[in-house]
């Protein structure tokens, strides 16, 4: 059954688990925007905030954020499974000669057919193309869709540049869309429920589209299996399909080096053939570009990729290897291959393009302080008080990633102001010069002046 969308309800597929929780802030300073909070020992994510970019997943020292996925005995439930393979996965194996190695074992656990996301991606490709040839009202400059959480994160954080917003649904979601329309023309004893279409992702972020797509009424994603389940499963039939390469191996592969190379920064950038561009990836840098934006720095630009995950898709927290590696595979696999096998057909836009405004479909106003517009404007001014008031040292020990998210906590009754850390040695401070004390007892980060 499709992933019908409820604006009533926020999913999630990155999520915490409190018996592994430490406490400490690395999680806290690394969200991009800025979701996490360490209270009483533990943290917690803001769900209004998060966009599932999987940051926290990669840098918690205790490994207590996971990220919610089916597993791959999900193909059980359906009658017929059609499994998507991200164009990352092909990253993931050494010594790889082809594609139809990789898609061959898809078949061989189970999958009745293979759909690449790369061929999706090459359509969408030459439909951009064409776009932007023929119209000339297009927004300057066209930010891709392709990453969930790069647009959920413009939708929390930039509002204003929603219209820039490439409005076409990302390659697995034509996938999708393409594999049970073939899947229905060649099988008309099968009903949508009896077809499984599976992604194989690199992600949490695709997860949380398949279940709560943006600009869409559903997705025709009916499940999401991370790569890093797939892959051994994989690794045990490759061997015994190698072999068999140059023999009497099915050829499935239907995407050349232009769909294959959307898994990597700059893939999707490159293959519309303009050098007006910029491509960036990582979440850090993602948000550096979008700043640079909204202050109108960047100059003139046709299109903007950006990737939450270094590297791109090969760098998702639900891959296996090394992204620079993963790279560099993709980069070897597509030599020998042709630059593109699919184009954008006449009719093909209902397919690529989303259904809904993205400012309706599940936008909340996570900044709003009080639906009371006076009061909001109070509530403000009070919030630049109590940050003028704060140390200004964004350290992270009062549980906030910085002294201003501290502030709006404080307003919104969630934090004490006595939780800052500096604020209570001030407090120590006093005390210790009252009962004459010295104040060795106060960690040394926190003291006023060496000590003896």
């Amino acid at each position: 059954m499709r992933n019908n969308h409820d604006n009533n309800q926020i999913f999630h597929s990155v999520t915490l688990d409190p018996d592994k929780c430490m406490g400490c802030v690395t999680c806290v300073k690394r969200c991009p925007t800025e979701a996490i909070r360490v209270r009483d020992g533990k943290a917690s994510i803001i769900g209004e905030y998060c966009i599932d970019c999987g940051e926290c997943i990669r840098v918690c020292p205790h490994h207590a954020k996971h990220a919610a996925y089916d597993t791959p005995d999900v193909i059980k439930r359906y009658r017929y499974s059609v499994a998507l393979p991200a164009p990352a996965l092909y990253g993931q194996f050494g010594n790889l000669e082809s594609t139809d190695i990789v898609l061959n074992a898809l078949v061989a656990i189970g999958f009745d057919e293979v759909f690449e996301v790369a061929k999706a991606a090459e359509i969408v490709s030459d439909y951009t193309r064409k776009i932007m040839e023929e119209e000339d009202n297009l927004p300057h400059p066209l930010i891709s869709c392709a990453c969930p959480a790069v647009v959920r994160l413009i939708r929390v954080e930039y509002p204003e540049l929603i219209e820039n917003l490439h409005r076409t649904v990302p390659p697995v979601e034509l996938a999708a869309r393409m594999a049970v329309r073939k899947v229905m023309d060649e099988h008309p004893e099968l009903t949508r429920s009896d077809i499984g279409i599976v992604f194989i992702t690199p992600c949490p972020a695709k997860v949380t589209y398949m279940r709560s797509p943006m600009g869409l009424d559903s997705s025709e994603i009916d499940a999401a299996v991370a790569m890093k389940e797939i892959y051994p499963k994989l690794l045990e039939h490759m061997p015994e399909i190698a072999e068999t390469y140059e023999t009497s191996l099915p050829e499935l592969q239907s995407a050349g080096r232009m769909g294959v190379s959307w898994c990597g920064s700059g893939g999707e950038a490159t293959a519309l053939l303009t050098e007006s561009y910029l491509a960036a990836d990582g979440i850090e840098n993602v948000v550096h570009v979008l700043d640079s934006l909204e202050e109108e720095r960047l100059g003139d630009l046709d299109f903007i990729e950006l990737n939450a995950c270094a590297g791109g898709c090969v760098g998702g927290v639900l891959t296996v290897e090394n992204p620079y590696i993963a790279h560099t595979r993709i980069q070897k696999l597509r030599k020998f291959m042709p630059v593109s096998l699919n184009h954008f057909e006449c009719g093909q836009e209902n397919l690529i393009k989303d259904d809904k405004p993205l400012d309706y479909v599940d936008y909340v106003a996570v900044q709003k302080l009080s639906e009371d517009y006076e009061e909001a404007l109070s509530l403000l001014e009070r919030m630049g008080e109590i940050e003028e008031s704060l140390p200004g040292l964004d350290c992270g020990a009062c549980g906030a990633p910085s002294c201003k998210a501290f502030a709006e906590d404080i307003i919104r009754g969630k934090a004490k102001q006595s939780d800052c850390i500096i604020s209570m040695r001030d407090q120590l401070l006093q005390l210790a010069e009252k009962e004459g004390i010295s104040e060795s007892f106060i960690p040394r980060p926190f003291r006023t002046g060496e000590q003896e």
